[in-house]
């Protein structure tokens, strides 16, 4: 797994996983914000543009992050984060070491299995997948992901990027991602977000994300939509983690 890194070496460590089909871009503004007083690490994703191997399993993701934090930062950091994809593997960084951060930030993660959606993923991007090459089509695509106008360049690079088999993948894992029960062990403080304009599951995930954590809190960030808060408000994401550490 690659990373792209921000801020000193020897400050504290933030780690923030970027959504599925997305890259580390997706925290720049917020990394930008804060690197002056911590070191921001952003793992780019098996499968992703700019990855080292392909996309296997959320759980695979999750052991890779955690051997790296255990190589390089002495076991533990100070706060995890994640968004979409990134916030599932989060969750399940949680799950398989109960203490390998004291905060970790939960962005509009989906612990909801769909047999059918996963089912009907192959065969929808069998037939779409090389639309992705043109601009007109990754334009309707970024629109409706309601992201800032300045990401596309990037969003339409990397997209092409991304092999047919690494999109099918993280699609459909991402799709029957569940909640495992060691979860419950996990000793962080949890900080749960989801938009107010997410749809019904997503909110629903948020929810039973809250209830399974004893040391949680969830917040429905009013009119925004999926991924909005880090990704088109990374300033303001950047105060809450702030807000977030001095708590």
């Amino acid at each position: 797994m690659h990373y792209v890194e921000y801020g000193k070496e020897n400050q504290d460590v933030i780690i923030l996983m970027h959504g599925g089909g997305l890259s580390w871009w997706n925290y720049k503004e917020a990394a930008e914000a804060l690197q002056k007083d911590y070191r921001i690490i952003l793992p780019i994703l098996d499968g992703h543009a700019g990855s080292d191997q392909p996309f296997t399993t959320i759980a695979d993701n999750a052991a890779e992050i955690i051997s790296f934090i255990d190589t390089h930062l002495g076991g533990s950091v100070l706060l995890i984060g994640g968004l979409s994809l990134g916030g599932q593997i989060a969750l399940e960084i949680l799950s398989q070491r109960k203490n390998v951060c004291k905060c970790a930030i939960i962005e509009s993660a989906l612990v909801i299995p769909s047999r059918f959606t996963y089912s009907m993923i192959k065969p929808a991007f069998g037939s779409c997948y090389g639309f992705i090459q043109h601009k007109w089509f990754s334009k309707l695509q970024f629109k409706s992901l309601k992201m800032k106008a300045e990401l596309f360049d990037d969003y339409f690079k990397d997209s092409c990027a991304i092999a047919k088999k690494d999109m099918i993948a993280f699609l459909q894992e991402n799709s029957v991602y569940s909640l495992k029960d060691s979860v419950k062990n996990c000793m962080t403080r949890v900080y749960i977000f989801v938009g107010s304009k997410e749809n019904r599951i997503m909110r629903k995930s948020s929810e039973i994300i809250h209830q399974s954590l004893q040391n949680s809190l969830m917040q429905v960030l009013p009119g925004l939509y999926h991924g909005e808060f880090s990704i088109n408000h990374g300033k303001d994401y950047a105060n809450m983690i702030r807000q977030i550490i001095a708590e």
